[in-house]
């Protein structure tokens, strides 16, 4: 799609992701996948020579394998041959000052979750993305796989009637160990208000939201840690109220000692419901109040919608997962980068999450924070634009 368009590639830099990181090289298989990019330039760690010699190991030219990322924006913004994508995968204290330069310098974004690391900067971080009118994929990349494309058309399709209920959960295991090895995402001033809402927290609420299209309007949180010492928290339980009147609750963790991954939603409307578990990721469970439960999987014919068809690529048959979702917010954000290449004034469509999205996920973990605090119900405050 891409080459035929625009007879090329999309060129993409990477900033982050360098030796040791599990993140950076998911993002360089998922952009790769579709071959919609090609990896032009990399600044893939916060140590000069280090970052140097990533960027030559990833195939990276030699004059384009930057000691820092302001070298890269700097640098790349004067080239013919510039990148036209930038992906950030550094930690999340850096994520505004770094997207900021590069739009500024006019790349458009990928950029890991969460987009800051409070409100605040999230809000003007997201009013800088409209100014800059370039294109901002925020990856909270379970909204990739084909089930959840599924169940959010569903949703609007009306298959299970006016939403009631939601139920979300992240549970996952690996801090459950009072002696992990230190890291940013222990560091508290490092990861932002609450290390366990920034770092899974935020997916599990945009997985909700992003499948029922509601907005959260209150809450009632409890905040903190059950690992013993632990100085950032790794607990969360929610009670969820969304603008439609529905009701909800999360439970996110990952000091469940013994538990993988556990992300998951059931969500409940007036004639059914739908479930689905990212560990089994190409089921869909819909029950319904006057039937049968009846199991939905990926496949590509029209016995699912157009949205999770655009998002497989095998047949019925070979299981797809967590690469493949990954992709498909790069691929997305391929159709939209090059739509506005060739008619910038056209309406474009974002199937993936974007900077608002990012705004609302810290929207609802300042609210929880607070509402921790104080042990009282929170509204959730979207008022920004």
């Amino acid at each position: 799609m891409v080459i035929e368009a625009i007879g090329r590639r999309l060129r993409l830099a990477v900033i982050g992701g360098g030796p040791g990181s599990v993140i950076g090289e998911v993002h360089r298989i998922a952009a790769r996948l579709d071959d919609y990019y090609e990896i032009v330039a990399a600044a893939l760690s916060s140590d000069p020579e280090r970052s140097r010699r990533a960027g030559i190991a990833i195939g990276v030219p030699e004059d384009r394998a930057y000691p820092s990322a302001h070298a890269l924006i700097e640098n790349e913004s004067k080239r013919t041959d510039r990148a036209d994508v930038i992906a950030v995968m550094t930690p999340n204290d850096s994520h505004y000052e770094i997207c900021s330069l590069a739009m500024a310098a006019g790349f458009h974004l990928v950029c890991d979750k969460p987009l800051t690391t409070d409100l605040a900067t999230a809000v003007s971080l997201a009013r800088k993305v409209k100014s800059a009118g370039t294109e901002f994929c925020l990856t909270h990349c379970y909204t990739g796989y084909p089930m959840v494309r599924q169940a959010r058309a569903m949703v609007q399709a009306g298959a299970i009637g006016a939403i009631r209920q939601l139920h979300l959960q992240y549970v996952q295991g690996y801090l459950a160990s009072e002696n992990v090895p230190p890291g940013w995402r222990l560091d508290p001033a490092r990861i932002g208000g609450s290390m366990i809402l920034i770092d899974i927290g935020t997916h599990a609420h945009h997985l909700g939201a992003y499948v029922t299209g509601l907005d959260l309007e209150s809450l009632c949180a409890d905040v903190g840690h059950v690992v013993p010492g632990r100085k950032v928290d790794d607990y969360a339980s929610v009670l969820l109220r969304y603008s439609n009147g529905a009701r909800g609750s999360m439970w996110v963790t990952n000091a469940a000692s013994g538990a993988e991954h556990g992300l998951s939603f059931r969500i409940f409307g007036e004639t059914g419901g739908l479930e689905w578990h990212q560990e089994e990721p190409n089921r869909l469970v819909h029950c319904k109040r006057d039937g049968f439960d009846e199991t939905v999987t990926r496949r590509k014919d029209p016995l699912v919608s157009e949205a999770a068809r655009q998002v497989t690529r095998v047949e019925i048959g070979h299981p797809e997962g967590y690469l493949e979702a990954f992709a498909n917010l790069y691929s997305d954000l391929a159709r939209a980068v090059v739509a506005r290449m060739q008619k910038p004034g056209d309406q474009i469509d974002r199937p993936f999450p974007t900077a608002e999205d990012g705004v609302k996920g810290l929207a609802f973990v300042e609210a929880s924070i607070q509402s921790s605090a104080l042990g009282k119900w929170k509204a959730v405050n979207l008022t920004f634009g």
